[in-house]
C-alpha cells in the first residue's frame, strides 16, 4: 500500500461541480488501496477577494490579522471536500494547518515551515480514513496562525509528504505539466514529461508559475517525488524527480519569463570595501531578495551599482538605498520596473558549449538589447525590456528547437 499526498490548487476546487469531482478522483485513489492525504487551496479567487475585503475596511492592516483573515479560505475548501468524500462513503478528516500540527515562525504572511508534528493525520490515515488539510498555513511556537505566502499550499503538501514519507506528492493544477515554454506565448512549446530537481528550481526561481519555488527547494532536499497534473483530465503529467545520470540531458529544457522584476540602480558609489556590503545587508534586513547584481568599473574613484529584485519589493528597495545614501556617500537612487527576465534552463548546458553565444546571436538579430546577465551552471538569464519579453520567449524557443 503506497502513502500519496494529493495537492489541488484553487481552480481545482473553484466551484460545488469542481469539489465533487476532486472528491471522486480521490476516492478512486483511496479504494485503489493507496493511502490519500489531500491538500487543498483557497476556492477560486477567495483569497484574492479577502485581500480587496480588507483594503476596503482599513488601510492598517496588522499581518496577524491578515493570517487570520487569509487562512479562512482553505478552512471552507476542506470541509466541504470533505462532505463530498462523505456522500462517496469515504471516511475523511479536516484539519487546519494548526491541527495538522504545521509548526511555523513567527513571520507572518511569509511564515517558513520549522517541523511537523503529523499524529493526527498519522491516526487517521491508520484508522482507513482520509485527512484533508488546509494548505498555506501553520501555527508558530506562540500559538498564532500563520500563513506561508504565495504558493503556500505546494510547501504545505511536499512538506507533509516529507514528514509522512509518502510515495508520491501529486500537484493537480490547471495545467497539464510543466511546458517547455508559456504555452500562451509560444504556441509550440509541449509537455516535458520529466524535469530535475535543479531545472525545476531553476524555472521556478525564473518565471516559471506552475510549481512554487519554496515547494520545490523542500522536495528536492526532501527527495520527495512531484507529479504535476491536471485536475480537469486526470491524464499523466511531468515529473520532478532526482537527475538521472544515465540519461543524456536536453542542452535546453525550457525558456521562462519573469515580467514582476525591477531594477534599482544606486549611483556614484566610493569604490572602497565594504559599502556594497552595507547596501546589500540593509536590503536583508528588509526581507529583500536580490537576484542579479552588476557593479560598473570603477571611473574617477566611483561606481554605479545595479540589480533587481521583486516588482513588489521595490518601494522598500528605493527606500533602503535612499536611508543609505550619506551612510554610503553616493550620489541617487534610480529605479525601473519596465523590465523583464528571460531565462533559459537546462541540465544540458554544463556539458554544451555555445549555448551562450546562441542566446545572445538569437536575440541581437530581433534588435533586443541585454541590461544584465546572470547565469548558473543551468540558466542563463537575461534582463531586457518587457515591450520585448514575449517576441524574446519565442525567438529562443525556436532557436533551440524546442517545439
Amino acid at each position: 500500500m503506497s502513502l500519496v499526498v494529493q495537492k489541488f490548487g484553487g481552480t481545482s476546487v473553484g466551484d460545488a461541480e469542481r469539489i465533487r469531482a476532486v472528491a471522486d478522483h480521490v476516492a478512486r485513489t483511496h479504494r485503489a488501496g493507496h493511502q490519500v492525504v489531500v491538500v487543498v487551496s483557497a476556492m477560486g479567487k477567495t483569497t484574492d477577494q479577502l485581500i480587496r475585503l480588507a483594503d476596503d475596511v482599513s488601510s492598517v492592516q496588522p499581518r496577524r490579522e491578515i493570517d487570520m483573515l487569509l487562512s479562512s479560505g482553505e478552512r471552507i475548501s476542506m470541509a466541504l471536500l470533505c462532505m463530498a468524500l462523505a456522500d462517496l462513503g469515504v471516511e475523511a478528516t479536516s484539519y487546519t494547518g494548526s491541527q495538522a500540527g504545521i509548526v511555523t515562525d513567527t513571520s507572518h504572511t511569509r511564515a517558513k515551515i520549522q517541523e511537523i508534528r503529523g499524529e493526527r493525520l498519522r491516526a487517521t490515515l491508520e484508522s482507513g480514513g482520509v485527512p484533508v488539510v488546509a494548505g498555506f498555513q501553520g501555527v508558530s511556537e506562540e500559538r498564532e496562525v500563520t500563513t506561508l505566502g504565495r504558493g503556500g499550499s505546494d510547501t504545505t503538501a511536499v512538506a507533509l509528504a516529507a514528514a509522512l514519507g509518502a510515495d508520491v506528492c501529486e500537484i493537480y493544477t490547471d495545467v497539464s505539466g510543466v511546458f517547455t515554454s508559456d504555452p500562451r506565448l509560444v504556441p509550440e512549446a509541449h509537455k516535458l514529461a520529466r524535469v530535475s530537481y535543479d531545472e525545476m528550481q531553476e524555472m521556478a526561481a525564473t518565471g516559471g508559475r506552475v510549481l512554487a519555488l519554496r515547494s520545490v527547494e523542500f522536495a528536492r532536499n526532501h527527495a520527495v517525488p512531484l507529479h504535476v497534473r491536471s485536475s480537469f483530465t486526470w491524464e499523466p503529467g511531468t515529473w520532478v524527480d532526482k537527475e538521472d545520470p544515465t540519461m543524456e540531458q536536453a542542452v535546453v529544457t525550457a525558456v521562462t519569463l519573469d515580467l514582476s522584476e525591477a531594477k534599482v540602480t544606486v549611483t556614484g558609489v566610493p569604490d572602497r570595501p565594504g559599502l556594497a556590503a552595507r547596501l546589500f545587508r540593509g536590503l536583508a534586513d528588509r526581507n529583500v531578495n536580490v537576484d542579479m547584481i552588476v557593479q560598473n568599473t570603477s571611473l574617477h574613484g566611483t561606481t554605479d551599482i545595479s540589480f533587481t529584485i521583486p516588482e513588489a519589493d521595490l518601494d522598500a528597495s528605493t527606500e533602503v538605498c535612499t536611508g543609505l545614501l550619506d551612510e554610503l556617500g553616493a550620489t541617487g537612487v534610480t529605479s525601473d520596473d519596465d523590465v523583464a527576465r528571460v531565462s533559459l534552463v537546462g541540465a544540458g548546458m554544463k556539458t554544451h558549449p555555445g549555448v551562450t553565444a546562441l542566446t545572445f546571436e538569437t536575440l541581437a538579430s530581433d534588435g533586443i538589447n541585454i541590461e544584465m546577465i546572470s547565469t548558473s551552471s543551468i540558466r542563463i538569464s537575461c534582463l531586457i525590456r518587457a515591450a520585448q519579453a514575449e517576441d524574446a520567449v519565442r525567438a529562443l524557443h525556436a532557436a533551440f528547437e524546442l517545439g
